[in-house]
């Protein structure tokens, strides 16, 4: 990616290493036993800014996210109306399902991280309003367009609602990220809702977080406000795991799905899949096991440029977290 942003090598040669990368990254899942898999999105520019690949109406000068160990991410902003996305993650699952034989989920961006390009100081006419409405209408068909071409389910990546807190303590940013969020779920039916889920975690990037100093108690009974029938929550990098299930415990609504983080992708150590069995066993503790889950905390790179993690580090920890799940399955008789 970098000798392509350099003029070094060609379009062809890039797409070529991408289609090589994911279908690697397919085989290496269902070798480990992975019941459902991922691309890894290993050919987008970043977990967010996917849809804006081609856009020619922003500017450089978006939001900026601060990380604890001072490097930053800027988002683009949006310099004219309209806002149109201009790739969806259905070509992403297409080139998946290629090579996949195990069900596919497919991650895509929430609403609520795109609404941050819409810039403070408004746009001559086009209103925020009416950017909000084209934003709900192209994150549908971002999700729609996912379940036409066979996803097996969808992730929105809600990374931006734990950060919300650290820029409004008050929580009335995450009350309208989760308002927002709902205007796209509530297009679906409930059998539709039941395969749509919704991630967060504190942001890991290159071995730093933006928002884990901010209380987890504060997110999640309003996380849990989101129409979706899947969560895929952080945990292994918590604290404090137990306070953190048992709010999960007091607030997961009776027909959704939870899936606890047992990888930290941050730590550079690999889990032990007796370390991940001893995870899930402790959370079954608190949670109603037929419909607990795993996951990893974050992504073991969100952004193209993040190496910090090797990929042979990544699928051990993988292997560690499917191997974990197992053997606690098979210890709790599911």
């Amino acid at each position: 990616m970098q000798d392509h942003a350099a003029g070094r090598t060609t379009d062809a040669a890039l797409a070529d290493l991408y289609d090589a990368a994911v279908q690697d990254t397919i085989a290496r899942l269902e070798s480990l036993g992975s019941p459902v898999v991922t691309d890894g999105e290993q050919s987008k520019p970043s977990f967010v800014s996917y849809p804006l690949a081609g856009l020619t109406n922003l500017s450089p000068d978006g939001a900026v996210i601060p990380f604890a160990d001072g490097h930053t991410r800027q988002l683009p902003a949006l310099s004219a109306g309209p806002f149109r996305y201009a790739t969806f993650s259905a070509q992403y699952l297409q080139a998946a399902r290629k090579y996949a034989t195990a069900p596919v989920k497919q991650a895509v961006i929430a609403a609520s991280a795109m609404s941050l390009l819409y810039p403070a100081n408004g746009i001559s006419g086009y209103s925020r309003e009416q950017f909000l409405d084209d934003l709900v209408d192209n994150v549908e068909a971002d999700i729609r367009g996912a379940f036409d071409c066979g996803a097996h389910s969808v992730q929105l990546d809600f990374t931006e609602g734990r950060l919300s807190l650290k820029l409004d303590p008050s929580g009335g940013l995450l009350d309208s990220f989760v308002a927002l969020n709902n205007r796209v779920l509530d297009r679906f039916t409930p059998e539709q809702r039941q395969r749509i889920g919704v991630h967060t975690c504190p942001g890991g990037d290159q071995d730093s977080t933006h928002s884990l100093d901010v209380d987890y108690a504060e997110l999640l009974p309003k996380l849990f406000g989101i129409h979706a029938g899947q969560f895929y929550v952080q945990l292994a990098s918590e604290p404090d795991p137990d306070r953190v299930l048992q709010v999960i415990a007091e607030h997961l609504p009776a027909d959704a799905r939870i899936f606890v983080g047992v990888i930290d992708p941050i730590d550079p150590a690999v889990e032990t899949a007796e370390q991940v069995r001893d995870r899930v066993l402790n959370a079954a503790r608190h949670l109603p096991v037929d419909r607990l889950g795993t996951c990893d905390d974050c992504g073991f790179a969100p952004f193209g440029d993040d190496v910090s993690t090797s990929r042979e580090t990544a699928f051990a920890k993988v292997r560690a977290r499917i191997e974990g799940t197992a053997a606690a399955s098979e210890e709790l008789g599911v």
